[in-house]
């Protein structure tokens, strides 16, 4: 046998990566990003906190629709748990970064972006040979002193 092949599980990277393309891409990447945080969870013994489980979704599914409305084509969303956080990561054809829009108490709508940021340890974007990627990190554990972002583990 390989040496390899003895290697814990929890040594080895921990990732998921689909392409998405189609009407129903949006609800497949929730649902992509439970199934993963529930195999973070259950296969991994990684805890997950009931925080993550939702900002990872709700990141996932910002993420991906701003992929959907602006970019031709498929996206591609990569998960990975790395330092005790979720990294997740989605490409598309479209090199034009995204940027919050400027604060406007009466804007209904567009406010994804924002939402992604304010919830997640990191946040980065950087153009790719083609397209784009849009990075975001949310922590696994619950901060006992209340910060948002959680923090890790």
């Amino acid at each position: 046998m390989h040496e390899v092949e003895h290697e814990s599980l929890v040594s080895r990277p921990i990732l998921s990566a689909v392409a998405l393309d189609g009407s129903e891409l949006i609800a497949a990447a929730r649902h992509v990003a439970r199934g993963f945080m529930t195999g973070v969870q259950a296969v991994h013994g990684i805890p997950v906190s009931d925080r993550a489980m939702g900002l990872v979704q709700l990141v996932v599914s910002e993420l991906v629709t701003n992929s959907h409305k602006y970019a031709p084509g498929p996206c591609l969303l990569d998960l990975e748990v790395v330092d005790g956080a979720v990294a997740i990561s989605v490409w598309d054809t479209d090199p034009t970064l995204p940027a919050a829009s400027p604060v406007d108490p009466g804007r209904v709508g567009q406010h994804g972006l924002e939402t992604a940021m304010a919830v997640c340890r990191s946040f980065e974007v950087r153009r790719e040979p083609v397209g784009k990627r849009v990075k975001a990190t949310v922590v696994l554990a619950d901060d006992p002193g209340g910060h948002p972002a959680g923090r890790l583990i």
